[in-house]
């Protein structure tokens, strides 16, 4: 089932696959998540210690990445894809400050 996030541009989202069956069973898939960015300015990172999960990071500025997320569902030597796609949608990052600065004093005019 697609899955539909949000950020800002300064953010990233954890993304953890848990495998059911037709049913709504818990499931094995054989290795780790392949993703791939579709589209957008997004990219992702993995670690090999969570092998059924992503971070989804965002773009340096607004609009959506689509993430394709695929799996073998095959748990022998043959190969089964399943796949879903992750839509992240981000927004530029707000002002939180006016970052004021001040320069040295001048005589008046």
């Amino acid at each position: 089932m697609p899955l539909a996030i949000a950020c800002t541009s300064e953010e990233q989202i954890p993304v953890t696959a848990a495998p059911v069956t037709a049913s709504g069973r818990p499931a094995l898939v054989d290795g780790a998540l392949t993703i791939t960015v579709q589209s957008g300015s997004g990219t992702f990172t993995q670690d090999a210690a969570t092998p059924l999960a992503f971070t989804a990071v965002s773009g340096d500025t607004g609009g959506d990445t689509v993430y394709q997320v695929d799996a073998d569902a095959d748990l022998g030597e043959g190969v089964e894809t399943i796949s879903d796609v992750v839509t992240l949608t981000v927004t530029s990052a707000s002002a939180a400050s006016f970052g004021l600065t001040a320069g040295a004093a001048e005589p008046k005019a």
